[in-house]
C-alpha cells in the first residue's frame, strides 16, 4: 500500500528487498480516501486519476523488479478496510505499509491506518516507520535483516511469530534475539505492583532456554533475554539498544470496546519503535514447509 509519501517511499525499499529474496509478485495499491458522499467535479477527478496512475507507474519503476512481478491499481474508499480487502482478494502473504509517528493525543483522536490494518489483516503486516528528519525521497540504502527481535510471552500468538521469524532467519542467515518481559502481575490491596515470584522467574528462564536450544539445532544464532517492566517498554528499549531490524511479534487483534480501552502490545510497539515491526497474524505456509514444532509450555 502506498500514499506516495516519504514514509511510503522508505517502505518500498523493504518491499523490493523481500520480493527479490523470495521471488514474490508485488501488488501496489493506492487508496483514494472517501468518507461519506461528496461531489467531486469530473475534471478534478480525471486529473487526480491521471496523477495517481503516473505516480503508481513511478513506484513500480523504483521497485526495479522483473517485468510482470509488479502490478498496481488505485481504489477508492476507507484505506484500512480496502487494504485488507485487497490483501484478501490477492491472497497476499504480507502487507507492507509506512506509518508515521503520532503524539498520544493524535492517536487517541484519530488512531492510524496502520493500527487499524493490524487488527483486521488476513495476513502478517510489516509497518515501516518514517525516517527521522527525512524530506523528499529518502536515500536508498541497502536493507539488511541482520538481527531480528522476537518478543515471547509463551502464547500461541507469540510462538506463531517465532515460527515465522525462524523461517525468515533461516533464509536470510540473520541472528535471532528472544525477549520475555516479566511484567508486574497485579495491584495489591495497597495498590503496589506485585511482581513474579522467584519460582515463576526460574520457570520462564527454563522455558526460554528450551526454545533457544531448539532453535539452535537449525544452526541459528540466538540470544535470550528476560527483562522486567511493561511489555511494550521492554520491547522498544531492547530494540533500540541492540539495533534490531525488524521486530517480529504476534498480535491478538482486539476489537470493539476491549480494543478501545486496552489496545494491544503490538500496536503500542508499532507506535513507538524506530525500526520496522512485522506483526504476525494468519500466516500461510507453503508446500514442503518444515515447522520448528514450537509448542506453548506449561508455566
Amino acid at each position: 500500500m502506498t500514499d506516495f509519501s516519504t514514509c511510503a517511499c522508505h517502505a518500498e525499499q523493504y518491499v523490493a528487498f523481500l520480493a527479490k529474496v523470495y521471488g514474490a509478485v508485488v501488488h501496489v495499491v493506492h487508496v483514494l480516501q472517501i468518507y461519506g458522499e461528496r461531489y467531486v467535479p469530473a475534471i478534478l477527478l480525471e486529473q487526480h486519476q491521471r496523477e495517481t496512475a503516473e505516480q503508481l507507474t513511478e513506484v513500480a519503476r523504483r521497485l526495479m523488479l522483473p517485468a510482470g512481478a509488479v502490478t498496481h491499481r488505485p481504489i477508492a474508499g476507507i484505506p484500512s478496510v480496502l487494504i485488507c480487502e485487497a490483501a484478501m482478494g490477492d491472497t497476499a502473504d504480507l502487507i507492507v505499509l509506512g506509518t508515521r509517528g503520532r503524539t498520544d493525543l493524535e492517536h487517541i483522536l484519530l488512531g492510524s491506518t496502520a493500527e487499524r490494518v493490524l487488527t483486521m489483516a488476513p495476513c502478517p503486516v510489516l509497518t515501516v516507520r518514517e525516517m527521522n528528519g527525512s524530506k523528499g525521497s529518502p536515500q536508498r540504502t541497502p536493507i539488511r535483516f541482520e538481527q531480528i527481535l522476537v518478543p515471547i510471552d509463551f502464547s500461541d500468538c507469540s510462538l506463531d511469530a517465532l515460527e515465522y521469524a525462524v523461517q525468515i532467519v533461516k533464509t536470510l542467515s540473520a541472528r535471532l534475539s528472544l525477549l520475555h518481559a516479566l511484567e508486574p502481575v497485579a495491584y495489591g490491596m495497597d495498590f503496589m505492583l506485585a511482581h513474579a515470584t522467584e519460582r515463576d522467574q526460574q520457570s520462564v528462564k527454563e522455558q526460554m532456554h528450551m526454545l533457544a536450544s531448539r532453535i539452535r539445532t537449525y544452526g541459528i544464532s540466538v540470544t535470550e533475554t528476560i527483562s522486567g517492566g511493561l511489555p511494550a517498554d521492554s520491547i522498544v528499549n531492547r530494540a533500540r539498544g541492540s539495533s534490531c531490524d525488524p521486530i517480529i511479534m504476534g498480535t491478538h487483534g482486539r476489537r470493539g470496546s476491549s480494543h478501545l480501552f486496552k489496545g494491544s502490545v503490538a500496536e503500542a510497539v508499532l507506535r513507538r519503535a524506530s525500526c520496522p515491526v512485522l506483526a504476525v497474524n494468519n500466516f500461510k505456509v507453503s508446500p514442503g514447509y518444515q515447522p520448528v514444532g514450537l509448542s506453548p509450555p506449561s508455566l
